[in-house]
């Protein structure tokens, strides 16, 4: 099994690997760069929403101060790229760390709208810090036009996120300890486990490769301001991808991003001035798919379900012969 997936693991990045020598228009190559990226922050919101079932709208936010912690690093401290990258998620992981440490405490609803004030709060002080972040003039990298170096970069860092997390979610106890956690947050207290801690380092397992790739991102874009990389549209197309593919999988997201992403982008290139007309049509697709595909595009492949509980048969009142 485990041969099984790392073939399909070097088959699929492999031939990623191969298209700047086979595609050469550069249009494309940032769209499937931009796919890659999506790919990525799919699968590190299902770390937190998908296996451990706690669902972020903070996701965005660790995206966000990437970019930022990369931009100023690079051009107030003059770090090279790959010392700022790593810092950017490094940031990125202690802010799920400190706020991990209040929210993760609370549950459903009140710890999804703890998140979205968490990234609402990071945006606006983006916006009045205005000597380090340049507020809503934003921040902008002296030009470096090189598409390929930027694919290879993105398919990198999202290559190793996934290997990663296939190895911690798929092949360890420490996934097995998030399900648990999952399924019944009490019932994996009295076996001993801690659930705080364990979720604290889900999310920073969720946070940091989502920094880097923020990181990577303000750098290939060249400009960035709290509009662009702190906004709410980032983790709502991460949760909706995640969602739509299938939660506590890693096939499932990457799956919805491609599907998603590449529906978004066709949309644009048809009806680019329709905006609304696209969120109308994106939310349509995703109340279908909750409503016929309840375990996303992945479950419906595969057969694989969301465990149901049976209803207890009441024994009072039966018929006993």
């Amino acid at each position: 099994m485990y041969r099984r997936q790392l073939s399909w693991f070097v088959l699929v990045f492999g031939g990623l690997g191969l298209v700047p020598l086979v595609l050469h228009d550069t249009f494309w190559l940032r769209v499937i760069t931009e796919g890659i990226m999506w790919i990525g922050l799919a699968i590190t919101w299902d770390v937190i929403g998908g296996y451990t079932g706690y669902v972020s709208f903070g996701h965005g936010a660790f995206f966000g101060v990437g970019a930022y912690t990369t931009a100023i690093l690079m051009l107030q401290a003059h770090w090279p790229f790959a010392a700022a990258l790593a810092a950017g998620g490094v940031i990125a992981a202690v802010l799920a760390l400190l706020a991990g440490l209040p929210t993760l405490r609370l549950k459903g609803a009140y710890f999804a709208i703890a998140t979205w004030a968490l990234a609402r709060a990071i945006q606006q002080i983006a916006l009045v810090t205005k000597d380090l972040t340049g507020g809503t003039d934003g921040m902008r990298f002296p030009p470096f036009l090189n598409p390929q170096f930027f694919f290879y970069v993105m398919l990198g860092v999202v290559a190793v996120t996934l290997a990663v997390l296939w190895a911690l979610l798929e092949n360890s106890s420490f996934g097995l300890k998030l399900k648990a956690i999952r399924e019944d947050e009490a019932a994996s207290m009295a076996v001993g486990l801690k659930p705080t801690v364990i979720k604290i380092q889900s999310f920073m397992l969720s946070a940091l490769p989502a920094g880097v790739m923020g990181g990577v991102y303000a750098y290939w874009i060249g400009y960035i301001d709290p509009g662009s990389v702190l906004n709410d549209l980032v983790t709502d197309q991460a949760v909706v991808m995640a969602v739509f593919g299938g939660l506590g999988t890693l096939v499932g997201p990457a799956i919805g991003a491609v599907v998603l992403f590449a529906f978004k982008t066709l949309f644009w290139a048809k009806l680019s001035n329709f905006e609304v007309l696209y969120l109308i049509v994106l939310g349509a697709l995703i109340a279908l798919s909750v409503v016929f595909l309840p375990d996303g595009i992945w479950g419906a492949l595969t057969g694989r379900s969301a465990a149901k509980k049976q209803p207890a048969k009441a024994v009072e009142g039966e018929n006993v012969p």
